[in-house]
């Protein structure tokens, strides 16, 4: 492959790239506008072609042709002329006055505006206010007529929405863009290579398609901060009928239930809440009956729930909720749910200069020569599995991987997760009955080592860490932390103990959870402990004070 320092036209190439991938994968899917762009794009001249992505990659879609200056393509005037028959871009655009601001610099503004004094002095902002309130400046018109002594020419994208489109229906998503290219290109960031079948696909009708670009819509209006209300009445009710896309709908819908719960409009968020299979949707249902005083329709919802929580988290609100409850109906209390206690530490420090964080504060006190501390929160645990089960996270399965540039499977965090991959996660799993997980961990950070992954963390743990946790952590105590991950990859892998500390003599650890003063336990954090202390595994919470400075 030819380095892309060495390409002056790597984006060109990368961009038909996407499209050869597209018309390979999707040509079942595509509408006569993107059948009709992707076969006349390659007949362009290079200069126009390269004009255009340029264009395409750039923010916006209004561009003077003296800002689209590159080496590569020679005189943007001249690729532009080339590229107008196609109807993609249009040269010397009606604008309207704030598109004209947006083009100009202030100097520019005040000679095609004759501003002097003050207002040639003042924001943009403020001339641009000014100019709003004359007559003469409401009409819109040529970017040529309204800065007549401009030599500039002014060229507008017309197809950003198609570009959009294509991007969306090579990545399956509108979060990357063309910049994934360049940093893989440039070795900065690496992916695991997957066997990509005829089935690989994101999108596998058009009116999937469709339906990812409503919901984007209704996303970007909700982080707008439109009002609640307004977004639902153009969000999609109906499921698609693909589960990645339903998934996003219903993250999309609790999130409004949340803002309309915000907002106190109790009947509007129970409904949405009622609607919404979202985990944490129906403990969320629960808890607005409560504050709407409706305490038998909010135990009714309790009782169905506490029959089968849905998680962890859900049987863990509904310890919470149950006795309050109860309280409020007047039932009987009922017996106290007594979690396994972990060890408890309490330091008692001096209070350190400059910068500082608790959980290095305590990490410092406690380590020694025989028995290093490390500061590994999330990254340890989560890398030890990333490692050995690797196989399992990338396997092939039909719409987990369908581009080059996946950090990992699309179907990372869905209730079938595991299941879709059982077999091969158990074989993976099977290595630590015999003490085979060892070479086998080691093995593929030496050959994967820095190649993407949603639980590795290359930058944080280096080879010696991990040697030094497989020689004291049991197999035993990584088989409970691997299996309880899969239960629910998305709560499970997260909420470990701050630091780990080793006793490489010994071959044992303990790890240790760390609060400072006016720090209180996360949920997450509590089920961690809670898991690890009922089988047995060292765990301790530190409570950290700082000594009193002497009078």
């Amino acid at each position: 492959m030819i380095r892309v320092l060495e390409n002056e036209f790597y984006y060109l190439d990368n961009f038909q790239r996407v499209l050869d991938w597209i018309a390979e994968r999707y040509a079942d899917l595509l509408i006569d506008e993107e059948h009709a762009f992707i076969a006349a794009f390659p007949q362009l001249p290079q200069p126009a072609r390269a004009l255009f992505v340029r264009m395409a990659m750039r923010k916006g879609t209004l561009f003077r042709a003296s800002k689209l200056n590159y080496a590569e393509i020679g005189c943007p005037r001249a690729a532009a002329e080339a590229l107008l028959p196609s109807g993609w871009i249009e040269s010397d655009p009606v604008l309207t006055l704030d598109e004209l601001f947006d083009l100009l610099s202030k100097p520019e503004l005040a000679g095609a505006f004759g501003l002097t004094g003050a207002q040639k002095s003042a924001r943009k902002a403020d001339q641009l206010e000014a100019l709003r309130g004359d007559p003469a400046h409401e009409a819109d018109r040529p970017f040529s007529h309204w800065h007549r002594h401009c030599d500039d020419l002014a060229l507008r994208l017309l197809v950003q929405p198609l570009c959009d489109r294509l991007r969306l229906i090579f990545f399956g998503n509108l979060s990357q863009d063309w910049t994934e290219f360049v940093l893989s290109d440039l070795g900065l960031f690496r992916y695991e290579r997957v066997e990509f079948s005829p089935a690989s696909r994101g999108f596998r009708a058009r009116h999937d398609i469709d339906h990812y670009l409503q919901l984007h819509a209704c996303k970007e209006r909700y982080y707008a901060g439109e009002a609640a209300l307004d977004v639902l009445a153009d969000l999609p009710r109906h499921a698609f009928g693909n589960d990645w896309l339903d998934s996003r709908r219903e993250r999309l819908l609790f999130q409004l239930g949340q803002l309309l719960e915000k907002e106190r409009d109790w009947d509007n968020a129970y409904a949405v809440y009622a609607d919404c299979r979202y985990p944490g949707a129906r403990g969320r249902a629960i808890r607005v009956l409560e504050k709407h005083e409706k305490f038998d329709e909010a135990h009714a919802l309790f009782e169905t729930a506490q029959q089968a929580p849905e998680s962890e988290a859900e049987r863990q609100h509904l310890l919470r909720l149950g006795p309050r409850l109860a309280r409020k109906l007047g039932h009987p209390k009922g017996p106290p749910r007594r979690a396994t206690p972990a060890a408890r530490l309490d330091l008692s420090l001096p209070l350190p200069g400059g910068e500082w964080h608790v959980e290095g504060v305590v990490l410092e006190h406690l380590a020694r020569a025989d028995a290093p501390v490390f500061y590994v929160e999330n990254t340890l645990a989560n890398t030890l599995f990333g490692l050995l089960c690797w196989r399992a996270i990338f396997a092939a399965v039909p719409g987990a991987f369908f581009h080059p540039f996946h950090r990992g499977p699309a179907d990372l965090f869905a209730a079938d997760f595991y299941q879709r991959r059982k077999d091969a996660f158990e074989a993976c799993l099977a290595l630590l009955d015999d003490g085979r997980h060892r070479a086998a961990i080691l093995a593929t950070y030496d050959e994967k080592a820095g190649l993407q992954s949603p639980f590795v963390a290359w930058d944080w743990l280096d080879r010696g860490i991990i040697e030094l946790a497989l020689d004291c952590i049991p197999a035993a105590h990584l088989t409970l932390w691997f299996r309880r991950i899969l239960q629910d990859v998305k709560e499970n892998r997260t909420g470990f103990p701050d630091l780990i500390q080793f006793w490489p003599g010994e071959q044992r650890y303990n790890m240790i959870e760390v609060k400072g003063p006016g720090d209180r336990l996360q949920d997450n954090q509590l089920r961690w402990i809670d898991y690890c202390a009922e089988h047995g595994m060292p765990i301790t919470v530190c409570y950290l004070q700082w000594e009193q400075a002497a009078a």
